[in-house]
């Protein structure tokens, strides 16, 4: 049919051919108009969020965070620096504030994915199918629910590293609880945590070679009463039946171990040394319930 559809001559200026053309242009011009002025979608499925929370170069504003060994990350909610010889950050710093604490809490989005800002791409969330260790958040999901964004931030896998059931849902759970304890009670802190990694790792997982750290850390800051008190928490990476009193350390200590300076910009170094020092766990109150909690369900779940 091609064939002699080819063949057949149409002498007469306006044929079907010609009628088609002008059809199908009058379908394309009415779909261009229709498409101008359809509204919006207004789907808010977790894919949404994927190209959220676009990381930028400046981290103007954000004076409390620490040197770094690795590629600045500044998102939205928070910075990272990112060592690509682990596959995960050395540090994440951001603040946490008690009237975000008190918003309501958005749904938790889920939206595992790599970081686009990493330039040697960070790690996947195939590295840790089937390898027994989960993605633990470095910063907490919890943290970040006052909102959608924010959120969906703490999902990059630049915000991960890989931690036993028992160590994530465990101690780091309860301490992370407890960070949130105290923000509450004293409006603002300065809060940085990560992986030791200046320890031998005890495994490697994934295409990738995703570092298992041997332990984590906790560094917090409370700046509001005008005379800086911090401390510090230096958490070996297994079940623990110990009270997190137990773990905790001087800042000093922490940046001994991680070989990380905290605060460098934030004030001078005479002052930093003032609390930098000093482990006073009076301020940093503990919840024994929470404790009891941990001991008789979160280890073992």
């Amino acid at each position: 049919m091609a064939k002699l559809r080819k063949n057949h001559r149409n002498t007469s200026l306006i044929g079907p051919g010609f009628i088609r053309i002008i059809g199908l242009l009058l379908i394309l011009l009415l779909g261009l108009i229709v498409f101008k002025f359809l509204p919006a979608s207004t789907d808010d499925s977790s894919e949404e969020y994927t190209n959220k929370g676009i990381a930028s170069s400046s981290a103007e504003g954000r004076n409390y965070l620490p040197s770094a060994q690795g590629q600045l990350i500044h998102h939205e909610h928070y910075s990272l620096s990112y060592l690509e010889e682990f596959e995960q950050p050395e540090w994440v710093a951001y603040e946490l504030k008690k009237s975000n604490l008190f918003k309501k809490h958005v749904p938790r989005s889920g939206d595992f994915r790599s970081d686009s800002a990493v330039k040697t791409t960070s790690a996947n969330k195939a590295d840790y199918k089937r390898s027994g260790y989960s993605r633990g958040h470095l910063v907490p999901a919890g943290d970040m629910a006052f909102d959608q964004n924010a959120m969906s931030e703490t999902f990059f896998m630049s915000n991960m590293s890989p931690q036993s059931i028992p160590f994530n849902g465990g101690i780091w759970r309860e301490l992370e609880e407890q960070v949130r304890d105290w923000a509450k009670k004293y409006n603002h802190l300065y809060v940085v945590s990560g992986p030791v990694l200046t320890e031998k790792p005890i495994d490697y997982i994934g295409h990738n070679d995703v570092a298992v750290p041997a332990s984590y850390y906790k560094v917090i800051l409370d700046m509001n009463r005008g005379n800086p008190r911090g401390i510090g928490y230096i958490i070996p990476h297994k079940t623990s039946e110990e009270p997190l009193e137990k773990y905790a350390v001087t800042i000093d200590e922490v940046e001994q171990l991680t070989k990380i300076d905290f605060f460098k910009d934030l004030m001078p170094e005479e002052e930093q040394q003032a609390f930098e020092s000093v482990k006073n766990t009076r301020p940093w109150y503990f919840s024994d319930k929470r404790f009891q909690t941990r001991k008789k369900s979160w280890n073992n779940m």
